[in-house]
């Protein structure tokens, strides 16, 4: 039996769209208030996904708790009230937008997983809007 379990999680943390090889006009043009030089921050709510067999022993995909601390120690503590631009390296070169940071998270935690389990990212920049990457 295929299943498919979520775990929620929230955090903060600032960054600025802005792309050096444009003149400061065109930035302000595409990325608007985004391009802020003071940077702005997001309360971010992600959805990690994992589908995979049922257990037949424990009934689970995977522990939701071990899921749960991965997705502490993994993303959280690394990401959480931290400035993307500034602070992490994974955005070292990339555009700190919602899109490569949905792609980052997957990147991050897909090779914790069991072998056969499949991994979807949902990040909610805000209410409105949000992005998604995975192997399904």
């Amino acid at each position: 039996m295929i299943v498919t379990i979520c775990r929620k999680a929230h955090f903060n943390a600032a960054h600025r769209l802005h792309n050096p090889n444009w003149t400061d006009e065109k930035n302000l043009e595409v990325f608007g208030k985004c391009n802020s030089p003071n940077y702005h921050g997001h309360n971010f709510d992600l959805e990690v996904r994992i589908k995979g067999e049922v257990d037949q022993q424990t009934g689970f995909v995977m522990d939701l708790a071990d899921l749960g601390q991965m997705i502490k120690s993994e993303i959280e503590e690394r990401f959480d009230h931290k400035n993307l631009n500034e602070d992490c390296e994974e955005f070292k070169g990339i555009m700190p937008s919602t899109e490569n940071f949905v792609k980052v998270i997957y990147d991050i935690l897909k090779p914790k997983l069991t072998k056969g389990h499949k991994l979807h990212i949902t990040l909610h920049e805000t209410q409105k809007n949000a992005a998604e990457y995975g192997d399904w």
